[in-house]
């Protein structure tokens, strides 16, 4: 099956959390750990051993939430006067929330731009 015409497109895959492959299955096991990968696709069977996202997907949800977090706490502060401990409620509660959800979709949408486009460790030519 080649990867580049029947494939979808890697946003989608990465919005929907699916095998970047055949945008069917889910990429991920289940709800009670939602980063953890399956070993394979249950729907197409490609296998998620050249997963390697690094920190990638940790590094662009803290730019992201820290901005929406921190931009939230601004605005509630200053346009509604919000007391403190409506801060810790608040924000305690929404920002780990975000968190797990935004690394979730960063993920799957690094790990479909990976598939996509062939992307691999580098290695040095032996001559």
């Amino acid at each position: 099956m080649s990867s580049s015409s029947t494939s979808p497109s890697p946003f989608v895959s990465g919005l929907k959390c699916a095998c970047p492959r055949c945008g069917k299955a889910p990429l991920f096991a289940g709800p009670l750990n939602p980063l953890a990968m399956r070993d394979k696709c249950d729907a197409c069977g490609l296998d998620y051993k050249f997963v390697d996202t690094g920190d990638g997907p940790a590094v662009f949800g803290i730019f992201i939430l820290g901005f929406l977090c921190v931009g939230g706490a601004l605005i509630a502060e200053f346009k509604f006067g919000v007391p403190w401990w409506m801060h810790i409620i608040l924000w305690g509660i929404l920002t780990p929330i975000f968190a797990v959800f935004l690394l979730r979709f960063l993920k799957a949408t690094l790990i479909a731009l990976q598939f996509s486009n062939k992307a691999e460790e580098g290695r040095i030519a032996k001559e």
